[in-house]
């Protein structure tokens, strides 16, 4: 499949990097002042180094890239909200074009699901978006394996940057302010870490799951969803939960029509329990219990896994 790569940060460029290993071709990518494409596929090695030391991809306009010949648009942009652009437009682009679109990005799926579906629908393109929800983790696909209709509700751990602070202020009785420090010191916290912290990243990830499940009846957005994040959870309160064997975590769920996202108690040896910054879903079922999918659940490489094991569905 030709690929063109919309978005050149770590999910981008790692698409771009292991593409050849999932032999498909890259024929455009494009960062948010640049393009390089070449419809006989471009060099990968040479337009990243460009990028690096240069700051542009290339020569050509983003917009060349949307235009250039390719099969499957891969939007990688930044995550927006509210209108969700400009990655909602470099999707209605490709579709509009009867092009296949792989999303890393949540908002379009997640602010703007019923116009992308409408999109889809009119297309002769289809849109997959795995790498959305959890990274490297098969969330999505196993939902839509298993039938959606068959699921009553899902819930989990979505976001690692919460998911580190809080298994570092349990472990070491620590502080939050201590500990985010240690998280942005590693580079596993932004600068500014509010959409992780607060909880709008997990939120977004439990919205698509929430439209994933209604299958078109319903439609949900960010405004749906209940949110509480972590940054005021006290070191004491941790240390409190240890001596009664549970622990706290950052806790998406979606069930009988509602989106949440909040700080829980669980058992300190339960599935959701999980340290560090791995991620878990637990899927509910209607005849097979609970379904535990875990794994790293951000990340350039992981999360281009996804986007590429997308690609090779629309095969």
């Amino acid at each position: 499949m030709k690929l063109a790569i919309v978005g050149a940060g770590a999910v981008g460029t790692s698409v771009a990097e292991l593409a050849s290993t999932y032999d498909h071709t890259v024929t455009a990518i494009a960062d948010s002042k640049s393009a390089a494409v070449d419809p006989a596929g471009i060099d990968i090695a040479a337009t990243l180094s460009n990028k690096k030391s240069d700051g542009v991809v290339g020569a050509r306009s983003p917009a060349d890239a949307l235009e250039s010949d390719y099969d499957v648009l891969v939007e990688a942009t930044p995550t927006t909200l509210g209108d969700a652009q400009p990655g909602f437009g470099h999707v209605r682009t490709a579709l509009e074009r009867d092009r296949h679109v792989v999303l890393a990005n949540k908002g379009p799926v997640a602010e703007r699901f019923g116009e992308l579906s409408e999109l889809a629908a009119a297309s002769e393109g289809s849109i997959r978006f795995e790498a959305t929800v959890g990274g490297a983790i098969p969330v999505l696909s196993t939902i839509e394996d298993f039938g959606p209709n068959h699921i009553t509700a899902a819930r989990g751990v979505l976001n690692g940057t919460a998911n580190f602070i809080l298994t570092r202020m349990a472990a070491e009785g620590l502080d939050y302010d201590h500990v985010l420090a240690e998280a942005q010191d590693l580079g596993v916290a932004e600068a500014d870490p509010t959409f992780d912290v607060e909880g709008t990243d997990a939120a977004l990830k439990c919205v698509i799951i929430a439209n994933v499940l209604a299958q078109g009846e319903t439609t949900y957005t960010l405004e749906d969803a209940t949110v509480e994040g972590i940054s005021e959870i006290p070191g004491s309160a941790l240390e409190l939960a240890s001596e009664d064997g549970r622990t706290i975590r950052l806790i998406g769920e979606v069930a009988g029509g509602d989106v949440r996202v909040s700080p829980r108690l669980v058992p300190e040896n339960a599935a959701l329990a999980v340290s560090g910054t791995r991620n878990i879903v637990q899927l509910d079922t209607e005849h097979a219990g609970v379904l535990n999918v875990s794994g790293r659940g951000a990340g350039g490489p992981e999360t281009a896994t996804a986007v590429l094991a997308d690609v090779g569905r629309l095969e």
